[in-house]
């Protein structure tokens, strides 16, 4: 081979090599790293992390019921093998998942391979258990994060990496009142709480009912972290049916109020007419989109006009929002919603 030929097939070569390097490292993003939500408007997430006991998920639960919350728990895997009904509630209640990894190590110390392995099987866990995945939400376990787990937990499908901005602490059993008092003196729109499931965390269920009223008194919503984030709803996946005797596609479709070709398309059935006794099959459910609204209180001194600009919407776009036909016209403890 010529001395031209050698230096062109070398080139080539060279490109090719550049070419296939840079597809293979951009072919995810780096998962999002997030603190608090980037907005003005007055929304809170609270997001529980579970580990091995999860002694207060149902006491959790019950609260959040009871004042109409919906909140985000990250689960580790094994501890959802150890208390399964517990997380089963969890999915009853309408909350949020994310994955917190499988037996809790430190990201920063393992290696690319461990830690999605610590991820594959903390979803698969999840999965066998609820129907549901954890994907698109990581939380580091003690938020322990860097430039390479962030490409990592980005690369297996989890695009945002949740940390918070308002550490209660619960975990080292702090008093209720230490745990509301933390919150409802640091809170700012868009914040992100941690608190956690665990029997360490004996406070926290006790600081949850007067934290909530005290956070709603501000004029505070609270939203899970997908809402908070305006991150695209999951399809509920999480129902399953075995198929029984006289069943046909079209009465199960009936009966989970889905439509047949929903129903065929999650299982990819092409023959609406061929499906067995003993077949399981994925109920496919409707999304849920996130919040487009927050509500505002009237405090006295503010003007619609001020409360507009706040939130950089029109004065127009509010008063119609609101049906204010007058815009002088509104009143200290009126509750105003703010439009998208």
């Amino acid at each position: 081979m010529s001395t031209k030929w050698f230096k062109l097939v070398a080139v080539v070569v060279l490109v090719l090599f550049t070419f296939l390097s840079f597809s293979g490292s951009s072919e995810a993003a780096s998962s999002k790293f997030i603190t608090k939500g980037n907005t003005t408007s007055k929304v809170i997430a609270l997001t529980f992390d579970d580990g091995s006991d999860g002694t207060n998920i149902q006491k959790i639960l019950d609260i959040l019921a009871k004042n109409n919350v919906k909140a985000t728990f990250f689960l580790t895997g094994s501890g959802a093998e150890k208390h399964p009904q517990a997380i089963k509630n969890i999915v009853a209640k309408g909350h949020l998942l994310g994955n917190h990894s499988y037996s809790h190590p430190d990201f920063t110390k393992l290696t690319a391979a461990q830690r999605k392995t610590e991820l594959d099987k903390t979803e698969a866990a999840i999965k066998k258990i609820t129907g549901k995945s954890t994907k698109p939400l990581f939380r580091a376990p003690f938020g322990a994060s860097n430039a390479s787990v962030l490409a990592t937990v980005g690369a297996s499908g989890y695009t945002h990496t949740l940390q918070w901005n308002i550490d209660t602490l619960d975990w080292k059993g702090v008093s209720a009142t230490a745990i509301t008092n933390k919150v409802v003196n640091n809170v700012v729109p868009g914040t992100i709480v941690l608190m956690h499931t665990g029997a360490g965390a004996s406070g926290t269920p006790g600081a949850l009912p007067g934290m909530i009223s005290k956070l709603k008194a501000k004029g505070y919503k609270f939203v899970t972290v997908s809402e908070l984030l305006k991150l695209p709803a999951a399809p509920n996946t999480g129902t399953k049916y075995t198929v029984k005797a006289g069943d046909t596609l079209y009465s199960i479709a009936k009966k989970h109020g889905v439509t047949v070709a929903a129903l065929a398309s999650a299982n990819k059935i092409t023959n609406y007419n061929l499906i067995r006794v003993g077949q399981v099959l994925t109920i496919p459910g409707k999304t849920t989109p996130p919040a487009t609204t927050v509500k505002y209180t009237v405090k006295a001194g503010d003007t619609l006009y001020s409360i507009a600009k706040k939130y950089n919407i029109t004065v127009a776009k509010l008063a119609a929002a609101n049906k204010i036909t007058n815009y002088n016209l509104i009143r200290v403890g009126q509750v105003l919603t703010i439009p998208k």
